[in-house]
């Protein structure tokens, strides 16, 4: 299986913008039926064998409990409960308006009873469009639609590993239904004020100090896919910090700078997936140095905390 696939944007723009909206659609559905955890961390995906995967939600709301299953294997939507009922949707010549339909027509055979407070896509274009009426997207690729869900396995499988050199508070490696991308996160203890003009969403993913790590396909302002990293609130002089590989940059955006490593550049290096851990850690030390975080006690090398693990080097699991 080769390791990140070439996805150019404009290849699979139209897959991508149903597809995004089937993802919203879901997504709002995990957003009504979940138990809130702090910065959001209960809206996410988070990626499967053969797709992405609402986790079990339900049960604390009167529901059963009940899952929601991206299979890009198949090319279905899987809805099952916790006593073994199952639906499954097919994703092929869906618009959005036919697949919003048929997904709250099997909830309710289900005995699910979900209510969407905005029935209607988040921060995109035709964001006054409610699902039921959008006709217009309808194109669904499979073999672009695999793709799309290989590319995130492959960059999620680089982040856990990314993931693992923080003791601090992190989120997980999660893949963003709202913005079509996949993040890990780390955290400082330092509690960020906010203005009340800022909407509540943007409040609580920012209450504190920040450095995230991710991958986004491209989009009408960035027509490229491409790994990235912010620091927020951004510390002064970052974007005059060094990255790594050669290929990195800063790019202003949004009176902020994020770091970027186009993926194109990454496909032609010896080894993309050092390139691309190479990127993340120059862009963490970048940000914590700037903004003064406790770097060396927060280090976790290769996923171990224990100092005398640390000193006697590797071992081999036990069984």
């Amino acid at each position: 299986m080769e390791l990140f696939p070439p996805i150019p944007l404009a290849e699979w723009r139209d897959t991508k913008e149903t597809l995004h909206r089937f993802a919203q659609t879901i997504g709002k559905v995990r957003l009504a039926a979940s138990a809130r955890r702090n910065h959001w961390w209960n809206v996410p995906f988070h990626l499967t064998g053969r797709g992405t995967t609402t986790r079990p939600m339900g049960l604390v709301d009167g529901n059963p409990m009940f899952t929601m299953d991206f299979d890009f294997v198949a090319h279905q939507l899987v809805v099952s409960t916790l006593d073994g009922r199952e639906i499954s949707l097919p994703l092929i010549g869906q618009s959005v308006a036919s697949f919003h339909d048929a997904v709250m027509d099997s909830l309710a055979a289900l005995d699910i009873r979900v209510r969407l407070d905005v029935p209607k896509p988040f921060d995109l274009p035709d964001s006054a469009r409610p699902f039921a009426e959008d006709t217009e997207h309808a194109t669904y690729d499979p073999s672009q639609a695999n793709r799309y869900w290989r590319v995130l396995s492959q960059v999620a499988s680089v982040l856990e590993e990314f993931a693992a050199g923080y003791s601090g508070k992190v989120s997980p490696v999660h893949h963003f239904w709202h913005t079509f991308d996949i993040a890990h996160t780390r955290f400082s203890e330092r509690h960020i004020e906010q203005s009340q003009q800022i909407d509540p969403v943007t409040r609580e993913a920012y209450s504190r100090e920040v450095a995230s790590f991710g991958f986004w396909f491209g989009d009408d302002t960035f027509p490229a896919p491409a790994f990235y990293s912010y620091t927020a609130p951004e510390p002064a002089h970052l974007a005059e910090e060094p990255l790594r590989p050669a290929a990195a940059h800063w790019v202003a955006r949004n009176d902020s700078h994020l770091a970027v490593l186009p993926y194109d550049e990454v496909r032609t290096e010896p080894d993309p997936r050092a390139a691309v851990l190479a990127f993340y850690e120059s862009a963490y030390q970048a940000g914590a140095r700037c903004a003064g975080w406790p770097i060396d006690p927060l280090a976790c090398p290769g996923g171990v905390t224990d100092p005398q693990l640390r000193s006697e080097g590797p071992h081999p699991s036990s069984g």
